[in-house]
């Protein structure tokens, strides 16, 4: 009887410690990053990848509402602007504090800005401050002085930016991680290893407590956020899985709680009564194109790159092999944008398979002869590979021309691209903010972006340039469509192929926001379970 009753008593011990380690156990998000962060410095961040990690840790002066995708304060309690748009001022919250107990001031915005716009940080997003006046002339050496730049600590939660002209959306530039607060004595103290776990300084609404690089990132919900009490999820542990396949397989063993869906399981996935229920498919403000090497023969010859773009069937792609409500893309900027052309504009390059071969044949050419080698290249994904090798097949079948396809991990191919990048390469572009200046301009612009496709023309130069600068928004479309016209069909410098959708499942017991422009918002997410 007695070993009975201690039976009993154990047995209901275990039940009751299992019961309050449940009832203890952090609210925990199991979330796949997709790939290793390059970096989570601020000032160096460029991709989707750093970019969401980044918006966990540090504040921004403004922020973007995921249902209207309006400017919103954050670090800023307000802003004015002067008259002739060319001076903003926005005033800080008090109540922020750097992890060290530090408080946050308008002279780490300035720092941060002046750091960004440094040379010798080596910034590849610089080019979008250069808005702010003198930004251009310190980050291309022209000028030494950082003080040139036109940023100014007016007081300790006052900062002042004078631009070049004026822009009614720099409110969403002033919010970018480019231009968020950093730590200077942190940075200072210990160099390049500033953002390892040990040690970093933030502010943002979650802590980094780990980052085994290659393999995990845990963040914890910072107890000094001045948003904390409506922080539920406590702690975001961010898997690097690079395969959809292997991410789809860890949501369906519940070790994830949302995950990409891989083109080979859209049918499956569609028809599954639990999973088709799970399925979310929304707008997302991100085109994904080829892009060319207007430099590298064969491709410096617009007749070559109007060939390889008509030969791109872009609805049966999105039909066959991605499923998931895209929409076919023959211009840059996407729906939701300003500046965004619709398509019964008719501009761009369709699919044409007569068009294409006579382009190919007057460029010399005649079914692909003579063409050199060419070579497309992706970062390494089960999805970029699939649509890798069906736009390969297309380019064989219309064009006769054999083409080359490889890929490189994240990180690498990153530097690549910047770099040198190949013949024709895979990318996507997701907006900063809703304005066709963050895509038109700042992508492709000769000398005023990062320009990865090595392309020059005057003339959208100077329409771009036109359209940054006016303040007529029906001007600042014909200026944006003229753009387009030049960018995509006259000099096809690139091939828009789709206008994204956000294809994802997500278990019930998980209540997201989607981002459309990125920088998922981690705080603002329930898990019910």
């Amino acid at each position: 009887m007695k070993k009975s009753i201690l039976i009993l008593i154990l047995s209901l011990s275990l039940i009751m410690g299992f019961s309050l380690a449940a009832l203890t156990a952090p609210v925990t998000l199991e979330w796949n990053l997709g790939a290793e962060p390059p970096t989570l410095d601020p000032s160096l961040a460029t991709d989707t990848t750093s970019v969401d990690v980044v918006e966990q840790l540090f504040l921004g002066l403004t922020d973007f509402d995921d249902g209207t995708m309006e400017v919103i304060p954050e670090l800023a309690t307000s802003w004015e602007v002067s008259e002739d748009g060319l001076v903003w001022a926005f005033h800080l919250r008090k109540d922020v504090k750097w992890t060290d107990g530090t408080p946050v001031t308008a002279h780490d915005i300035e720092y941060a800005v002046k750091r960004t716009c440094d040379p010798a940080t080596a910034s590849d997003y610089a080019y979008v401050l250069y808005i702010i006046k003198g930004a251009q002339e310190v980050n291309t050496g022209e000028i030494t002085d950082l003080n040139y730049i036109g940023v100014k600590a007016i007081d300790d939660y006052t900062i002042q930016f004078a631009l070049t002209q004026p822009a009614g959306y720099f409110p969403a530039i002033a919010g970018m991680w480019i231009a968020r607060p950093v730590p200077k004595w942190a940075i200072e103290k210990y160099g390049e290893k500033w953002t390892e776990p040990e040690n970093i300084v933030t502010n943002g609404s979650y802590l980094l407590t780990k980052w085994a690089h290659e393999d995990e990132i845990i963040l914890e919900k910072n107890p000094d956020y001045f948003g904390a009490d409506d922080v539920q999820i406590e702690v975001v542990h961010c898997v690097m899985i690079v395969e959809d396949s292997t991410s789809m397989a860890m949501y369906e063993d519940g070790k994830l709680d949302d995950s990409p869906v891989p083109l080979d399981d859209m049918d499956r996935v569609k028809a599954d009564p639990v999973l088709s229920k799970e399925l979310k498919i929304g707008p997302y403000l991100c085109t994904y194109y080829y892009g060319f090497n207007n430099t590298k023969p064969p491709f410096d010859n617009p007749l070559v790159r109007k060939a390889f773009s008509a030969a791109i069937d872009r609805q049966s792609l999105i039909d066959y092999v991605l499923k998931g409500e895209q929409v076919p893309a023959t211009t840059f900027s996407c729906p939701g944008i300003f500046g965004h052309v619709l398509p019964s504009e008719g501009v761009g390059i369709g699919y044409d398979p007569d068009a294409a071969r006579k382009y190919l044949a007057d460029a010399g050419y005649p079914e692909g002869k003579g063409l050199p080698e060419v070579t497309l290249m992706f970062n390494t994904s089960e999805g970029h590979s699939k649509i890798a090798q069906t736009i390969q097949q297309m380019w064989t079948e219309v064009l006769g021309v054999e083409v080359n396809v490889t890929n490189q991990e994240w990180g690498v191919y990153l530097k690549t691209v910047n770099e040198d990048a190949p013949q024709v390469y895979r990318m996507g572009w997701c907006a900063d903010y809703p304005d066709a200046n963050n895509w038109l301009l700042e992508v492709f612009h000769s000398t005023l972006s990062a320009n990865p496709i090595k392309w020059h023309n005057a003339e959208y130069d100077r329409v771009t340039e036109e359209a940054a600068k006016a303040s007529d928004p029906a001007k600042r479309l014909e200026l944006y469509k003229r753009a387009e016209q030049i960018l995509c069909e006259e000099e096809a410098a690139i091939a828009p192929i789709y206008f994204y959708t956000t294809v994802r499942l997500t278990k019930p017991y998980l209540q997201r926001t989607v981002a459309p422009m990125g920088g998922e918002h981690f705080k603002d997410w329930r898990i019910t379970k």
